[in-house]
């Protein structure tokens, strides 16, 4: 594959990352008080994003290309959708929960689809997959979290 195909996949999953860090963001300022168990795993999972992205922002670098910033447009759209929701939810602990868990969907969805190509170098095709298996263990903790609310 291509230097400038292989950085574009790379560049896609750190503005992903970028969208995960900023719907934590939201996430914690939404909680009510007495969700400081929510609010501590909230910031251990915008921790994980950025060393996840600095791995794949340290490729891209490599490769002589540029870094992306910013977030996704279908980020900035879910981030709103979950603003309005938040106003009709009153920000309850399941409502949160239930939000981070579809970002954590998105996220998933993501890191398949950079897979699926065909020509990645091996180890980058390697960095993605233990970085999709490092989401899918935070995945599975909001779910399980989720699943735990009346």
């Amino acid at each position: 594959m291509e230097t400038k195909e292989s950085t574009g996949v790379l560049n896609d999953l750190i503005l992903i990352n970028n969208d995960r860090i900023e719907g934590y963001q939201r996430a914690k300022e939404e909680l009510k008080e007495g969700n400081e168990d929510l609010k501590s795993l909230f910031t251990a999972m915008i921790e994980e994003s950025h060393t996840l992205k600095m791995g794949l922002a340290t490729e891209v670098a490599s490769a002589g290309e540029e870094i992306e910033e910013g977030t996704t447009n279908s980020g900035k759209i879910y981030r709103a959708w979950m603003d309005l929701k938040a106003a009709f939810s009153g920000n309850d602990r399941k409502a949160v929960l239930e939000n981070c868990e579809f970002g954590e969907d998105a996220a998933q969805k993501a890191y398949q689809m950079a897979l699926k190509e065909d020509e990645l170098p091996g180890h980058i095709h390697a960095l993605i997959s233990d970085q999709k298996a490092t989401l899918r263990v935070s995945h599975d903790k909001i779910k399980a979290l989720r699943d735990a609310q009346v």
